[in-house]
């Protein structure tokens, strides 16, 4: 948006047109305004400074190498040169009135382009054309250029394409049609209503902009979010545990601990009740209890990785026992949720305590960070003392930061879509309760978070047998010989299955894999009846993951009912089927129930933590 751009909408008188133009005028001062106050506000950061320096050593890195290619630089100029020339006649034919093919169309999957507008009419398809061109001339580029090294190829990738997708013609007013038409049918009010979202947004944002993704007035967690019945029946400092209400009269012996990520909140597992994976569980006769994580603040700075395995998984098995009599525990974990699980099972492997854990699942669980995708990009030796400086200051990591960075790992969906529909074309974005939860985030503690960046994505030392020590044990994977099911989803660009797979190679113990279709949340959450993305298994499991899959048989449906089959059939839920035992209700064992679910955790937002605007929810 610009104080000199002028749309001239024909039709108008000159006293009409005067009042058009003083109004885009007068938008156009305010948004330089409020992008001028925002940069005043913006605190530098370690962590900031690291990256925009990352950045540009990248991009050094890659002209370089293409200083040191002059075929290639000659060759790419000459293609551009083409491709213009070849834009220019067909303009020309268009404008004769001849009928001429696109010379580039987007990709399947791009929605950016939808608009008809972008086909019909010749001067948006020679825009869209243009920037086509120009965007596959950079991505081949960028794929040619050699004598970099792997790291400086994977970031300048990364940051070319978000160069490239900013410039994107949808992203702007006088070049995408839909928001053009729009300017006119509402006189320039979707940019005054559009602007007011945006001033509200920066005020809600950490670093960058948080770009509101969902009504977020059409959800309450508790009635119709994580609304699955049941109560809190123990709490610390650092966790809440959940016993959800059974439903069927007789229930499997060993009680199922569900381990959820803390990078956002657990509740993706209990959305609307027709996705819920705690009530399937609850519905399949499972006693279930869930670990509903603290949203912490500058107090719990100096919690660590063994504070979370310690306050977590072991207080919740523990808990459990005074609950239901139960010594053992089937596990069920999550993402990092998973990690700190796989830490925890090690732990208590090394302790001589591993029998408290008769199987566990993990669900998309990166052990092995060989290949950790595009979120290495913010993660090498410069970023993270960035990072870790920067925490070490505030004391955790605010969980706006992280949400923006994971939504940059999908920009075009998860950034830009919204911020045309919000701030250009002045809508409301829909009810979706995945994207509430998407932006209901959690905050980071420096003592736990810094340490799980530096020794797991930087280092790998999970994997490394006494790589890691928790509480003075140094614990070894390739020593548990609890029966593991890992299932991971072929679209994960945040736990890429190519990495989750070796984690199913290193325990000693019984060791299943299933790969789902999909990606990070929605082949996890993947209710059977919806009958979607299916899956596939192998009864082997080779040393590489190219070699697995390509054993495999692809089932269809959801990989729930075959998990459901393996902790049952191999008697982890309960060693006889047919003799499960009665229900259990929350606070019938010797843990009273101290409020509802999902509880008061759960339902903390991040500006309650750190005290600087109201619960918007």
């Amino acid at each position: 948006m610009s104080a000199e751009w002028e749309l001239p909408p024909h039709g108008l008188s000159q006293e009409e047109l005067d009042a058009w133009n003083a109004k885009l005028k007068d938008i156009g001062e305010q948004y330089q305004g409020l992008m001028q106050d925002l940069l005043s506000r913006i605190a530098p950061s370690e962590a900031a400074d690291s990256i925009h320096s990352d950045m540009r050593e990248s991009f050094e890195a890659g002209a370089q190498a293409l200083m040191q290619n002059p075929a290639l630089l000659w060759q790419t100029q000459s293609r551009l040169l083409q491709d213009q020339w070849l834009l220019w006649q067909q303009g020309m034919r268009a404008m004769a009135g001849e009928e001429v093919a696109p010379l580039v169309m987007p990709d399947k999957g791009d929605r950016r382009f939808k608009d008809d507008a972008w086909t019909q009419e010749p001067h948006f398809m020679a825009i869209m054309q243009q920037y086509l061109l120009f965007s596959q001339m950079v991505d081949e580029l960028v794929d040619s250029l050699s004598g970099m090294d792997e790291t400086h190829q994977r970031n300048l990738a990364f940051y070319a394409r978000q160069v490239v997708n900013a410039m994107s013609p949808t992203n702007f007013v006088s070049t995408n049609p839909e928001v053009m038409r729009r300017t006119l049918e509402t006189k320039g009010q979707n940019l005054v209503e559009g602007l007011e979202r945006l001033r509200e947004d920066l005020a809600n944002s950490a670093e960058g902009i948080n770009v509101r993704m969902t009504d977020r007035s059409a959800f309450k967690i508790g009635d119709n979010i994580a609304a699955t019945p049941g109560a809190v029946v123990y709490e610390n400092e650092l966790m809440q545990l959940i016993q959800y209400t059974p439903t069927t009269e007789k229930t499997y012996k060993t009680p199922l601990l569900v381990v959820p990520p803390w990078i956002n909140k657990y509740y993706v597992l209990d959305l609307r009740q027709d996705n819920s994976m705690m009530k399937w569980l609850v519905d399949q006769g499972h006693s279930v209890f869930l670990i509903s994580w603290r949203n912490p603040g500058p107090e719990q700075h100096d919690i660590t990785w063994a504070d979370y395995m310690q306050m977590g998984p072991i207080a919740a098995m523990e808990a459990i026992e005074k609950a239901c009599g139960e010594k053992s525990v089937n596990l069920l974990s999550y993402c990092v949720g998973g990690t700190l699980t796989a830490s925890t099972v090690a732990y208590l492997t090394s302790t001589r305590r591993g029998r408290k854990v008769k199987s566990v699942t993990y669900m998309a669980t990166l052990q092995d960070f060989r290949d950790p995708g595009d979120i290495g990009v913010f993660l090498n030796e410069r970023v993270v003392e960035g990072l870790e400086d920067t925490m070490q200051t505030k004391g955790y990591l605010d969980g706006r930061s992280m949400a923006y960075t994971f939504n940059l790992l999908r920009e075009n969906d998860l950034f830009w879509s919204f911020y045309i529909n919000n701030y250009l074309k002045g809508e409301t974005p829909p009810a979706f309760d995945l994207l509430y939860w998407n932006t209901d985030g959690t905050n980071l503690p420096a003592g736990t978070h810094a340490w799980y960046l530096r020794h797991m994505y930087l280092e790998n030392k999970l994997v490394e047998p006494g790589g890691i020590e928790l509480d003075g044990v140094k614990i070894d994977l390739r020593k548990v010989s609890t029966p593991s099911y890992f299932v991971s989803t072929k679209e994960d660009h945040i736990a890429k299955w190519n990495s989750t797979y070796y984690g199913a190679l290193l325990p000693k113990g019984p060791s299943t894999f299933v790969l789902g279709g999909s990606g990070h949340i929605a082949g996890i959450v993947n209710p059977p009846h919806k009958q979607k993305y299916g899956y596939w298994t192998n009864g082997e499991l080779p040393d590489s993951h190219e070699a697995w899959l390509e054993g495999a048989t692809f089932n269809e449906g959801s990989w729930w009912p075959h998990w459901h089959a393996w902790i049952t059939e191999n008697g982890y839920a309960d060693p006889d089927p047919k003799k499960m035992v009665a229900a259990r209700t929350p606070g019938e064992g010797e843990l009273e129930v101290i409020e509802p679910a999902p509880g008061r955790y759960v339902k903390t937002t991040i500006p309650e933590v750190l005290g600087e605007i109201p619960d918007v929810s």
